[in-house]
C-alpha cells in the first residue's frame, strides 16, 4: 500500500503540485496506511467505506479540526481516485464518505495601525524591512519572495520579474517607491557572497520559507498583532489595492490569482463593489 502511495506522491510531484499540498498528501495517506495496519489491513483491495468511516471517527476523537479532517478525506479521496485511473482498483471506498461541514475563517486584513506597527517592530533588521516592505507593497506569496534572484530585480523599470513557482505562472510586479527603497536598503548591507538569492543568511544561505515565516510571526508578536500569519500581508495588499481603485483585473493579473473569482471575494471587505476603477499607480501602504 504504500508502494502505491509512493507512486501518487510522484504522480502528483509530475502534475508541479505545490509541495505543502504534496507534504499534506504524503503525510495524510501515511497516517491512515498506518492506522488500517494496526487493523490488520495491508491490501489496498481490503479496504472497504466502514474502513474510512472508522478512520474519520478516530480523527474526531484525537480531537482533530473538522477543517483538517475534510483536507484528510479528500487526501483520500484524490488517492483513490488515482489509482482507479491506473487501473488498481475499480471503484473509491471513500467515495461515499462526507465531509465534515465547517465554518471558513475569512481572511485577516490588517488595519493601517497593525501594518504601521509592524513596520516600526522591523524597522532596525535590515533584511526584515525589505521582507516585510515588499509583502506589504506587493503581495506575494512567501514561496514567490523566497526565490527571488537579484537579477529579477529591475529598479530601473521599477517591477520584478516572479519566476514561475510550482504551478504559479510567471509574470511581472511592479514594485513602488517604498519598496524599491527597502529593497535598495536591505542590498547595500546584504551579506557578500555568490548565491544569487535576494534575500540570505549571515551566511550566504538562501533564507528559507519556514524561517522567514518563523521571523515575520515574532515580529507580528512583538508589534502586539495578534492571530496573524505571513499571507494576511497579501490579504491587506489586495483589499487596499481594489480600495484605491486599482482594476481588479489588474489586480488579479499582480497577484497571480488563477481565476478572476478568487479576487472577487475581497470584493466584500470594500463594501462588495468597486466603484470607478481607475488606472493608477499602486498604492503605498
Amino acid at each position: 500500500m504504500r508502494t502505491l502511495k509512493d507512486q501518487f506522491i510522484k504522480y502528483l510531484q509530475k502534475e508541479s503540485r505545490a509541495s505543502a499540498t504534496i507534504l499534506a498528501y504524503a503525510k495524510d495517506l501515511d497516517q491512515l496506511i498506518d492506522f488500517l495496519a494496526d487493523r490488520g489491513i495491508t491490501n489496498i483491495a481490503d479496504i472497504v467505506t466502514d474502513n474510512l468511516e472508522e478512520f474519520k471517527q478516530f480523527l474526531k476523537d484525537n480531537k482533530y479540526t473538522l477543517k483538517s479532517i475534510s483536507r484528510k478525506l479528500n487526501s483520500i479521496k484524490s488517492f483513490f481516485k488515482y489509482l482507479i485511473g491506473e487501473g488498481v482498483v475499480t471503484a473509491s471506498p471513500a467515495g461515499s464518505i462526507s465531509h465534515p461541514k465547517y465554518e471558513i475563517t475569512p481572511p485577516r486584513i490588517l488595519s493601517p495601525l497593525e501594518y504601521r506597527a509592524l513596520r516600526d517592530a522591523v524597522k532596525d533588521d535590515v533584511r526584515m524591512y525589505g521582507i516585510v516592505e515588499l509583502l506589504l507593497q506587493t503581495g506575494l506569496r512567501i514561496g514567490e519572495l523566497a526565490a527571488i534572484q537579484l537579477q529579477d530585480i529591475s529598479i530601473e523599470k521599477n517591477n520584478l520579474k516572479i519566476r514561475a513557482y510550482e504551478s504559479h505562472e510567471a509574470r511581472k510586479v511592479p514594485l513602488n517607491t517604498t519598496a524599491v527603497n527597502a529593497i535598495e536598503k536591505y542590498v547595500a548591507s546584504r551579506p557578500k557572497t555568490k548565491n544569487t538569492t535576494l534575500f540570505v543568511t549571515k551566511t550566504g544561505n538562501p533564507f528559507l520559507i519556514r524561517n522567514i515565516r518563523t521571523a515575520v510571526n515574532r515580529y507580528f508578536r512583538i508589534a502586539g498583532i495578534e492571530n496573524a500569519k505571513v499571507n494576511d500581508l497579501r490579504h491587506t495588499f489586495v483589499v487596499e489595492q481594489l480600495k484605491a481603485g486599482v482594476p481588479i483585473v489588474e489586480l488579479s493579473h499582480m497577484v497571480g490569482h488563477k481565476r478572476l473569482s478568487t479576487t472577487e471575494k475581497y470584493l466584500e471587505f470594500i463594501g462588495g463593489a468597486q466603484t470607478e476603477p481607475k488606472k493608477i499607480k499602486i498604492a503605498e501602504l
